[in-house]
């Protein structure tokens, strides 16, 4: 059982982004985050490191939304990161503009063979990791490197998502959760009990060290 690393921080940004820039320029394989908490790390981590040609990049889980979609995690990322570097890392975005069947298909496929080094991740406030949700389906997937299933959450649209091997075989976990709404989970998915209630607890039952990125606010349930 791994005990999570827990960074409470003024600007847990900095560091997250000093963590992105190392890998690229170590022409790793980064699987990237949706949501508003990364955002400032994106942009930190281009200036640090504006030449990520060695690097792949990947995404957790997607919205089945065409890529200019404000609601897509890779137009957060394509942004925030990709649009302010010098060089381009390969990217291997999930097609969110298929149907979310075909696009999970797709992406399961392209996963074959893939480990990653850097997975990056946030924490929803019913404790879902990437598009994993509590009582869902997605998440009993054991067999699949890709998945796609509706949401439990706001905006209901459908996803596409790394499953729960996936995750559980990268070599490196981080997570970036910031405010008071998430101390309580926060708690639970990181010192609580291992349990399905609470996906994001499940990446402790793996071998992958696990590093949280927390602002005061979000850590304030830990000790």
């Amino acid at each position: 059982m791994i005990d999570p690393a827990c960074h409470v921080l003024d600007d847990p940004s900095v560091p997250l982004a000093e963590l992105l820039a190392a890998e690229a320029r170590r022409g790793g394989t980064i699987a990237l985050t949706g949501g508003s908490s990364p955002g400032r790390a994106y942009e930190l981590a281009a200036e640090l490191e504006p030449d990520w040609q060695r690097a792949s990049v990947w995404w957790g889980d997607e919205r089945c939304v065409p890529p200019d979609d404000e609601r897509s995690n890779y137009l957060l990322a394509k942004r925030s990161l990709l649009d302010r570097l010098e060089r381009r890392p390969h990217v291997h975005r999930i097609h969110g503009e298929l149907q979310p069947a075909d696009a999970a298909g797709e992406y399961d496929r392209k996963l074959s063979g893939v480990v990653l080094d850097l997975l990056l991740l946030g924490l929803g406030p019913d404790g879902h990791v990437a598009s994993l949700f509590p009582g869902s389906p997605q998440l009993l997937e054991r067999t699949r490197r890709a998945t796609s299933g509706e949401a439990r959450l706001e905006p209901y649209v459908d996803r596409v998502t790394m499953t729960l091997p996936t995750l559980l075989a990268a070599r490196r976990i981080v997570f970036i959760v910031l405010g008071a709404g998430k101390a309580e989970i926060v708690a639970r998915a990181f010192s609580g009990p291992v349990t399905d209630e609470v996906p994001a607890s499940l990446l402790r039952a793996g071998t992958a060290a696990i590093d949280v990125y927390l602002d005061p606010a979000a850590g304030s349930g830990i000790s």
